[in-house]
């Protein structure tokens, strides 16, 4: 069947899509929120409203996880874009740096529990396992283009309005987002068997560490952060004081890495057709740790001009694309179906427990430091995550194809060994 005839996925993807450019307009309202507070002081506010959102996401997805069925989706995903509709509204009015800080908590934990519970609902509204591929590579490009396109709509905007009435369209952007999910038949996610409060909150990430290929997906989570975190932490630096540029260049050099992505992107749901997603993504992390390792000898020698780093960068965006386009369909293929949100709100909070590590490298020791021994640093972590992944992903772990499927007390998906040693 075609993706998009799937009345249901198109709403929930327009309502990605709405909430994603909603998010990616208060990332540059904020920036200019806070340079208007604090002056000179600006990159140390963002830098810890960051922090916040990744302590956020790391905390609060599996806490969702654990409840989310409890209540209806659909309801949660509204209340969830309400929410955060609420808080932007509410950022220009403020006239204290900690009060920027409370709304990016609040914001940012409504985010943290509104993604993994979007992402475990899309295997059930796409059951078709080519069209679920094709609806993780759809994310993936709605993603990207908000990062390309945010910025430039930003900048068109903000020549006819100041940058608190960016706050106001993306607030009306989470309410449509919510009209949207609302019109949105979500089934119910199915009762989890673990009563438990422990087990709920962390049966997800207990899966990670029992699965042999969800332990790879954490170590490839270390690469995409570590070459992830060059790009989007010290792009402005690199381009402002070693290459000169202005703050257009920085905007198209983070192109360069947001256009990679894309074009990766796109060829991923044919490539995943027919190759196995561990070498996709095994890849993936080869190209990103090629990328660093390249950036690091180029940046020591003098050598990164405009032409280098565009291509480093977007390397960089092509491997972070084949790495996490087929995380979701990995996800899904590891777990019970009931365990599927908490596997989602896992891999949330892992991936970004990855990015809380690899961001202070980034920002800290490249100010510090200097870019290159951030940098290379960042490579060795980068490098440390593709062997992990190597040896922690074995290479015949695939589904059986005649075993049935059993589960765990945690949700992993396991296979009947008798039923496998009749079928041999």
């Amino acid at each position: 069947m075609r993706l998009f005839a799937v009345r249901d996925y198109r709403h929930l993807f327009g309502a990605q899509v709405i909430a994603l450019f909603g998010t990616g307009l208060t990332t540059v309202a904020l920036g200019l929120l806070a340079y208007d507070l604090a002056g000179p002081r600006a990159g140390m506010v963002l830098g810890t409203a960051l922090t916040i959102k990744m302590v956020m996401y790391v905390v609060i997805a599996p806490l969702a996880a654990a409840y989310v069925d409890r209540i209806s989706r659909r309801t949660l995903l509204v209340l969830l874009d309400v929410i955060r509709g609420a808080v932007v509204l509410a950022l220009p009015l403020v006239t204290e740096v900690w009060q920027v800080y409370v709304l990016i908590g609040l914001l940012q934990a409504a985010s943290a529990a509104f993604t993994p519970t979007f992402q475990a609902v899309i295997p059930d509204i796409v059951p078709d396992e080519a069209d679920y591929t094709r609806a993780l590579s759809a994310s993936q490009v709605a993603s990207t283009m908000e990062s390309l396109l945010s910025p430039v709509l930003a900048a068109v905007a903000l020549t006819f309005l100041s940058f608190d009435r960016l706050f106001l369209g993306t607030s009306v952007g989470f309410l449509v987002s919510a009209l949207l999910v609302l019109a949105t038949r979500i089934p119910n996610a199915r009762p989890d068997t673990r009563t438990g409060a422990r087990d709920r909150v962390t049966g997800g990430i207990r899966t990670f560490f029992r699965t042999p290929r969800l332990r790879g997906v954490m170590a490839l989570n270390l690469v995409v952060a570590s070459a992830g975190a060059i790009v989007v932490v010290n792009t402005v630096n690199h381009v402002r004081d070693e290459l000169g540029g202005s703050q257009s260049d920085v905007a198209w050099l983070l192109a360069a890495s947001g256009t990679g992505t894309l074009l990766a992107a796109l060829a991923l749901p044919r490539v995943l057709d027919r190759i196995a997603a561990r070498t996709v993504m095994l890849t993936g992390a080869g190209v990103l740790v090629t990328a660093t390792a390249a950036a690091v000898t180029l940046l020591a020698a003098g050598a990164l001009g405009w032409t280098g780093t565009a291509v480093v960068w977007a390397l960089v965006g092509i491997g972070t694309a084949l790495v996490i386009t087929p995380t979701g369909k990995v996800l899904r293929s590891s777990v019970a179906r009931t365990a599927i949100p908490g596997a989602f709100a896992a891999q949330f909070s892992l991936s970004h427990l990855a990015w809380l590590i690899t961001y202070p490298v980034a920002g800290w020791l490249g100010t510090t430091a200097g870019l290159a021994p951030a940098w290379s640093v960042l490579t060795a972590l980068a490098g440390a995550g593709a062997v992990a992944a190597l040896l922690l992903w074995p290479r015949h772990e695939g589904p059986a194809t005649t075993a049935p499927m059993t589960t765990d007390r945690y949700g992993s998906a396991t296979r009947d060994r008798s039923a496998l040693t009749k079928a041999a």
